[in-house]
């Protein structure tokens, strides 16, 4: 095993908005000491706000706090925060501000640039108001587009993951009338493409089966409700299929989540956005991760939003952001074992 993948990762956490749910959940979900023996956490935000959310949690143990100028001072053991917000940054728990979306696009930038220099190993992003955020200039509709263009690399893959099973969409943070038109025999295949090799190298999967969903009721009922699952879902399968891809469909969305369908493959790949986080979110909402396939780095996220209603009430659930944590660490390790593996095959 190398020494990369045998010591402590450095994890990055950004605050996301800072008057919603993030900070409660990244502070609960870091406030056993033991679990800091599996990770080296690093907040991108203010110490002082999460003194603040910090007070309004019950029964805390103690928690060692380090305040860093960058990661590479990182101390092991403690949770780590580098303040790149300023010092007069005002919590509003539970308001949408500009200064919040100003301070989640900083944290954000910062982060990025800490994993692209090499000085974090994986990213766990905390949930963000997308429409505060393009309001300030931000210029892309989610965590997902910004960090494509980033990295520049040609298509990315959102995932959603669980123990139960992983979603994955076509199509993701456009309006439901633009679906139709944006769907095409070229995108499904990318994406087909993009989650089975993810599925291989950073789940250790050997030969990935994956469903893919049709679009219209029924799958369009022989072209009575539609005929994209014919003209386009269909023959994108066929030609995954001849590229070695082991694709599977198209199903009836309802039937194929109400039978339990989804058991039977390693992921599942919908048209669009809610079509596939619904059920997803319904089967695994607690414990559910949204993961960035693609990326020449590991990004992970909660599956859930900046729920103002819950921000300063002690009320949210950290389960979400630990398995967003956990899953980031081992996608890390098995992208390693993987590379190192084909590597000696090449070699």
């Amino acid at each position: 095993m190398s020494e990369r993948n045998s010591r402590r990762p450095v994890v990055a956490i950004t605050q996301g908005d800072g008057n919603g749910i993030g900070y409660e959940v990244i502070i609960k979900s870091l406030s056993d000491a033991r679990i800091l023996e599996s990770f080296t956490p690093v907040i991108y935000g203010s110490s002082k706000i999460f003194g603040f959310y910090r007070k309004h949690i019950h029964n805390l143990d103690q928690m060692d706090v380090y305040v860093i100028q960058n990661a590479r001072d990182a101390k092991p053991r403690k949770i780590n925060i580098v303040n790149c917000l300023p010092d007069n940054f005002f919590v509003e728990p539970g308001m949408s501000t500009p200064e919040s979306a100003r301070a989640a696009i900083k944290s954000l930038e910062c982060a990025v640039e800490d994993i692209k220099k090499g000085d974090v190993d994986v990213m766990v992003t905390a949930p963000i108001n997308k429409r505060a955020m393009v309001d300030e200039g931000f210029g892309n509709t989610g965590h997902t587009e910004y960090l494509q263009k980033v990295f520049g690399v040609d298509d990315v893959a959102m995932l959603m993951v669980s123990d139960r099973l992983k979603v994955g969409v076509v199509t993701g943070h456009i309006p439901l009338r633009e679906v139709p038109g944006a769907i095409t025999v070229e995108k499904i295949v990318k994406k087909l493409r993009l989650i089975s090799e993810s599925l291989k190298r950073d789940f250790g999967v050997v030969e990935p089966k994956i469903a893919v969903l049709g679009l219209n009721p029924h799958c369009g009922d022989g072209g009575l409700l539609g005929d994209e699952e014919e003209r386009i879902i269909l023959p994108a399968v066929k030609e995954a299929n001849e590229e070695g891809i082991l694709a599977f469909g198209p199903y009836s969305p309802d039937g194929y989540f109400g039978l339990g369908h989804y058991a039977r493959f390693d992921a599942t790949l919908a048209m669009y956005h809610d079509q596939g986080l619904s059920p997803f979110k319904a089967i695994a909402f607690d414990d559910g991760v949204n993961f960035t396939a693609g990326l020449p780095i590991v990004r992970t996220s909660p599956d859930h939003g900046t729920a103002y209603e819950m921000a300063g009430r002690d009320e949210a659930d950290p389960h979400s952001m630990m398995s967003s944590i956990f899953t980031a660490i081992d996608i890390f390790r098995k992208r390693l074992a993987y590379d190192a593996v084909n590597e000696g095959k090449l070699q």
